[in-house]
């Protein structure tokens, strides 16, 4: 990589950023790691405390520093996006890396996968006056948070030199916090019905070691604007269930058609297929989705790298709405 770098990431150090964090460092670059301080930052790193919200809190945590690579694990608003091109633009780093997602393809359903140019941020319209300080409606309306914040950091005639990585849904490791798995896990164990959409749509995957792979090549290149981040391949649910089952052998699984309300994690009313071939054209040479599953879902549920033998995966049956 040649001299050490210096590298702030802002919040988003555990999970995928907790090994992006590794990798950083195993590069030699110097790390420090700004959040709120309710977490305690890897070893290693300086750590600086600052709430991303308030300008001057952050502006006063950071003080003259200045650094080769800014990777934002936690911009999900506009609001977020406008302090942060404030506060780190004029030439207090050279890269901004924004961990971005799929979801900003949410009205983008095609049975192709999608190339970065279906959402262009520099035509995203941005409203700062949406309460985005509500966490719920903030939650609610995600994808649309991620587009508007692209859309800060795009805007001509800003010169921001920013990335977005639009991440796939990601899988893997025994430290999975989201319980997306295990939601399919009870429900296989016990028979329990799993909520899916009457027309249940495929969506692209991508491993945690991969993606924190990524977003450490992303930080060490030159290119601008957004790049999707995604395994080759689609998943359906019934595929990622079969997964599961397989460590279940006394269980079932039972989908249940819905019209309306509640559908499980990981089931879609759209496609969710990125196309990766921006990244691929730039050299990062992804894996596929069938390959890395199985150990995926062995890893999540810490059952080892495969199926006890003689046991049979769990049977599968649908019912109507």
């Amino acid at each position: 990589m040649g001299d050490v770098r210096d590298v702030l990431v802002i919040g988003g150090n555990r999970y995928f950023g907790k090994r992006l964090i590794d990798r950083l460092t195993a590069a030699g670059d110097r790390i420090t790691v700004l959040n709120r301080g309710s977490a305690p930052p890897p070893a290693g790193t300086i750590h600086l405390v600052a709430d991303r919200d308030d300008e001057a809190a952050l502006n006063s945590a950071l003080g003259d520093r200045t650094f080769d690579v800014v990777v934002d694990q936690v911009c999900y608003t506009p609001r977020q996006a406008e302090i942060a091109r404030r506060v780190f633009g004029g030439g207090r780093t050279r890269r901004y890396v924004m961990t971005s997602t799929v979801e900003v393809y949410e009205y983008e359903d095609s049975i192709v996968h999608v190339r970065e140019d279906a959402v262009d941020p520099r035509t995203v319209p941005v409203d700062l006056q949406l309460p985005w300080h509500d966490p719920e409606f903030r939650d609610a309306h995600y994808g649309e948070g991620k587009r508007q914040a692209e859309a800060v950091f795009a805007a001509d005639g800003t010169g921001f030199p920013y990335t977005a990585v639009r991440v796939a849904h990601v899988l893997g490791g025994d430290d999975d916090f989201t319980g997306r798995l295990d939601h399919y896990t009870r429900r296989i164990r016990t028979g329990a019905p799993i909520a899916v959409p009457a027309e249940n749509q495929p969506a692209t995957y991508i491993h945690v070691e991969e993606i924190a792979d990524f977003l450490f090549w992303v930080a060490g290149e030159d290119f601008t604007g957004p790049v999707n981040a995604a395994s080759h391949g689609l998943l359906t649910t019934e595929e990622l269930c079969a997964a599961v089952a397989r460590h279940i052998p006394d269980g079932r699984t039972v989908f249940q058609h819905v019209d309306v309300g509640e559908i499980s994690p990981f089931s879609f009313t759209r496609s969710y297929g990125m196309d990766n071939s921006r990244a691929a054209r730039l050299g990062f040479t992804f894996g596929h989705v069938r390959e890395w599953l199985p150990r995926a879902v062995a890893e999540t549920l810490g059952t080892g790298t495969g199926m006890a033998t003689g046991t049979r995966p769990g049977t599968s049956v649908e019912i109507g709405g």
